[in-house]
């Protein structure tokens, strides 16, 4: 009989029943009696896995109760009802044969495992529960993102891993050098002919295909050298970074707007068991949260009106650790406030002070502002940041020398403003901030394969 995945196997339940099927997968767990057994079975195609049940009727009895957690075996038996669960069938046994042996001392024993034990052995947590529910969302929640893009036109674009510019200007890069350590480095004579780093970002390419394809999308790995061991920041994480021609920030924030709300009900519609399982493991409320994000409306208010209900609230005897001030950065306090107890919604805050804000934004008349956005969304604070981009030729290099950043070394981002330049406007997203709001999993390091932190960089 022909191999068949227990992905398949559910989607063709009803048509199975009764018949004779043959599995490959690995031993999850078993429970051994004197004549019988039980196997929790699992392929990884499928959230939801059969049980695999065997008697003493079966061949080599003594040997399968011997079978060990963690092989990998192949079973043939008859699908028949479960009285557990209708929509997860059992596997009646006729032959089980063990593809791969696995050793007494296999860590992923029938037991609760910390996460951070997880993190030690991570080559093995993709086997969890938890964590095929957490990578086959990271999966699914990547395909949105694509067709969200490419059913609207958008073309995707590869921009590069290394570059000889800083987009943030921040200066938080990995090196990327063939010249020996220890020795004060001339560039001149390194492998590029240049000092050149790590991207942190692909906006800047990006912009340069939106002023040829008018709508495009970038989508890929970025690093930042953040000495930063948050449960929110990695050396290494994954972008997505629109890039849209002739769009002002009102456009940008509908779009950011309907893109959240698609990518949501793209994972809701497609993964509901193992969001059921991550509702489940982390208290409830995450399917809640996600349904409600799909029908809300987003406020929309300016800094300065952000500001506002904020120091209002604390006159009103609300307590904050960081006082809101005109002019500065919110905290993930003020977010949580604005989301959860004033909007109840997502908030998109826009017009942020010019000084706290990148040398590419729009600036506003006022001198002050500039035409960047934020959205935060409620349970996790900012999820994107974006802007209009500064399509005026004058006022962008007058912003780049008041902040020392080099105009001939940037010369062909400056003239695109000179060559049919137009009003474009894009924002960026963490994709793996994205995961923690999907999934509920608090720490980046649980939403990423491999994660790559200050004093980390296994496997």
């Amino acid at each position: 009989m022909d191999v068949i995945t227990t992905r398949e196997l559910k989607e063709r339940l009803s048509e199975l029943q009764g018949q004779e099927v043959t599995l490959r997968g690995w031993i999850r767990n078993h429970r051994k009696q004197k004549n019988m057994g039980f196997i929790d079975f699992f392929d990884g195609t499928c959230f939801k896995n059969p049980q695999v049940v065997y008697d003493g009727s079966i061949a080599n009895f003594e040997t399968i109760q011997a079978f060990r957690v963690g092989s990998a075996v192949r079973v043939s038996g008859k699908v028949v009802p479960s009285y557990k669960d209708p929509t997860t069938p059992e596997i009646q046994a006729a032959e089980i044969l063990l593809e791969g042996d696995c050793p007494e001392d296999y860590p992923l024993q029938p037991k609760k495992h910390s996460l951070e034990f997880l993190r030690e052995i991570a080559y093995l947590r993709p086997r969890t529960r938890l964590f095929q529910a957490v990578f086959r969302i990271r999966s699914v929640a990547a395909m949105a993102i694509h067709t969200y893009f490419q059913d609207r036109g958008y073309v995707y674009v590869h921009t590069p891993l290394i570059t000889a510019n800083d987009a943030e200007g921040a200066g938080n890069t990995f090196t990327v050098t063939t010249l020996p350590l220890g020795e004060k480095p001339d560039f001149s004579q390194d492998f590029f002919g240049k000092q050149t780093a790590l991207a942190v970002s692909g906006q800047l390419e990006g912009e340069t295909f939106a002023m040829a394809f008018s709508n495009i999308y970038t989508f890929g790995p970025t690093f930042r050298a953040e000495n930063s061991n948050t449960k929110t920041h990695a050396a290494e994480f994954w972008m997505i970074e629109p890039e849209i021609a002739f769009c002002d920030l009102d456009h940008l924030m509908d779009i950011e707007e309907d893109f959240l709300k698609s990518i949501v009900r793209y994972v809701l519609d497609r993964c509901p068991d193992e969001l059921a399982f991550l509702d489940q493991f982390t208290g409830g409320g995450l399917l809640d949260k996600l349904t409600s994000l799909t029908e809300s409306h987003f406020a929309r208010i300016t800094h300065e009106e952000a500001i506002t209900i904020l120091r209002g609230a604390m006159e009103k005897g609300t307590q904050f650790q960081f006082e809101p001030q005109y002019g500065g950065d919110t905290a993930k306090e003020h977010e949580k406030y604005l989301t959860e107890e004033y909007f109840h919604s997502p908030v998109l805050v826009y017009d942020w002070p010019k000084e706290i804000k990148s040398f590419y934004m729009y600036q506003n008349d006022d001198g002050k502002t500039v035409r960047g956005v934020d959205l935060l969304v409620p349970g996790a604070g900012e999820l994107m940041g974006g802007s209009q981009r500064e399509d005026r030729y004058e006022r962008l290099t007058q912003r780049m020398d008041e902040l020392g950043i080099s105009k001939e070394t940037m010369d062909w981002y400056v003239n695109l403003r000179k060559f049919g330049g137009c009003t474009h406007a894009g924002f960026g997203m963490g994709f793996e901030r994205l995961l923690i709001y999907l999934t509920g999993v608090e720490n980046i390091r649980d939403v990423i394969p491999y994660f790559r932190t200050p004093q980390n960089c296994d496997f």
